[in-house]
Order: structure tokens, then C-alpha cells, then sequence
């Protein structure tokens, strides 16, 4: 009998074969279109060999799906229930419709829950204002958390250190082209920190500002932000409206889930 000799290497190779595996759905989560398996490789840097094998055991698997007969593969629809089952008993999402729906219909405008995405930021959540014309973001899209005003409220737990680390140096050139200096945002981050609040005119765009409040885990750690997005010349004549509505949601959602027992005695990890 022939004995399978394992070694140190055996866990690390097995991991790299995970952070390939999410690479790719990552990849193909952020094109939003099926991509043949050596564009993958490309996109993601990595031996085609490998994403070829990567691929075969993630469409065995169901989480992704060849979607023609040149090869193009997508994400499968294993991961929509994956993902419902993971909205299911998930209290922060579960328990956000209720205010989003509500700040839209006080405000008219649109409410967000926003999150981070790994070292991005991204709107976990929407429901759009109640006006003649709609403002709204791509759900789920990754976006550079410099850009944003909930990004200086979500890495506010971190030191100046951890934020430099965390956040890629590219992610500090706006969209306009401008760099945006690192220590200017670390010191709006602190001003954010301190108000538990905060609020300025979208980097995206020319017309509009945002609000956004920390919605607060057991250890007062900042975990999602609710956000309103509003027209410029509407936030600034209801500015204190807007604000005290946003910080009451934001304050009632952080009580609602901080109230909740405990897990093993252990804080809940979101």
C-alpha cells in the first residue's frame, strides 16, 4: 500500500487554491459579464492551467456557469441562495429594510446601508427617494472608500497606521484626477469619529451630497453606515432635517441589533 506522504506545503498551496477561487468570482462579480477562462487568467494574474481547474470545480460545484459554447462562464445560481440563506440570519440586512423605507418616504430622497467589501466600499443596500427624477448607485459595486463619506466613518476604528495599509495609494486619486492628500482624509476620518456623522458633495458627481451615520456593533465599532444621497441645493435647505433623521435611524438600527444576546459570549463579527 502506497502511503500519501503530506507536507508544510500541502495547507498553503490549498489556500492559494481559495484565494484563486475567489479571485475569480470576484473578477467576474466586478466585469458583470460571462468571460472566457483565459481572459480570467489575464484578469486575475494567474496560471491558466490553474483557472481552467479552478473553473471546472466551481461549475461542479454550482457557483459558477458556462453560459455558451465558446467557453464563457458566469456566476452560477448557487450563490443567489447562498447569498439569501446568508441574508436570512443576518440581522443587520434583515433588519435595514425597514429603516431604509422609511428614511425615503420622511426624506423623498435615497437612503442607503453601505458597507466595506474587503478594502472597498459598496452599497450594500437601496431604496431610491420619492422624486421626479431618481439618484441612485450600483449595488454591490466596489468603489475606492477616499470617494465616499461613510468610508470616514467605516475604517474610523483603525489607527492612522492601519488605514495607510489598509487602503490601496491609488484609491486616494478622486475621480476628477485630483490626489487627495492621505493625511487630510485620516483628519476627516477623526472629525467623522468624533461627530458620528458626516457629510459632503459626492466626488462622483457635480450635483449631489451625502449624509451618512455609523450604524454601531456590541463594541461601538462602526460597522455600515445608513446614507442618504440628496441634490445639492435640497441637502443644504434641509441639511438639519436630513441629518437628525439619518442619526435617529442610525442610533434606533445600532440599539435594535446591540440588544440582541450574544453569541457564545462573543461579540458579533460582520
Amino acid at each position: 500500500m502506497q502511503t500519501k506522504i503530506k507536507t508544510s506545503e500541502t495547507p498553503a498551496r490549498r489556500a492559494r487554491g481559495l484565494d484563486r477561487a475567489f479571485d475569480i468570482l470576484d473578477y467576474l462579480r466586478e466585469r458583470k459579464s460571462p468571460a472566457r477562462p483565459n481572459q480570467i487568467a489575464v484578469g486575475i494574474s494567474a496560471p491558466r492551467s490553474t483557472v481552467y481547474e479552478l473553473i471546472s470545480a466551481l461549475i461542479d460545484a454550482g457557483l459558477l456557469e458556462q453560459t455558451d459554447d465558446e467557453g464563457r462562464v458566469f456566476l452560477g445560481r448557487k450563490l443567489y441562495f447562498l447569498g439569501l440563506a446568508y441574508e436570512a440570519n443576518f440581522d443587520l440586512t434583515r433588519e435595514c429594510r425597514a429603516y431604509l423605507d422609511k428614511l425615503a418616504v420622511e426624506t423623498r430622497e435615497t437612503a442607503q446601508l453601505c458597507m466595506l467589501d474587503g478594502n472597498k466600499y459598496t452599497v450594500a443596500m437601496m431604496r431610491e427617494g420619492v422624486r421626479p427624477f431618481h439618484i441612485s448607485s450600483n449595488v454591490g459595486e466596489p468603489v475606492p472608500v477616499p470617494w465616499t463619506a461613510s468610508g470616514r466613518l467605516l475604517v474610523s476604528h483603525m489607527s492612522d497606521e492601519e488605514i495607510l495599509e489598509f487602503i490601496p495609494a491609488a484609491d486616494f486619486v478622486l475621480p476628477t484626477g485630483a490626489t487627495l492628500n492621505p493625511r487630510t482624509f485620516i483628519a476627516e476620518v477623526r472629525q467623522a469619529a468624533k461627530a458620528g456623522f458626516f457629510s459632503f458633495d459626492t466626488l462622483a458627481d457635480n450635483f449631489t451630497r451625502c449624509f451618512a451615520a455609523p450604524v454601531r456593533d456590541h463594541a461601538g465599532r462602526c460597522v455600515a453606515t445608513l446614507c442618504l444621497i440628496a441634490p445639492r441645493k435640497d441637502a443644504k435647505q434641509h441639511f438639519e432635517q436630513y441629518k437628525a433623521a439619518l442619526l435617529d435611524a442610525a442610533t434606533d438600527l445600532s440599539t435594535k441589533l446591540t440588544a440582541r444576546p450574544l453569541p457564545s459570549s462573543r461579540a458579533i463579527s460582520f
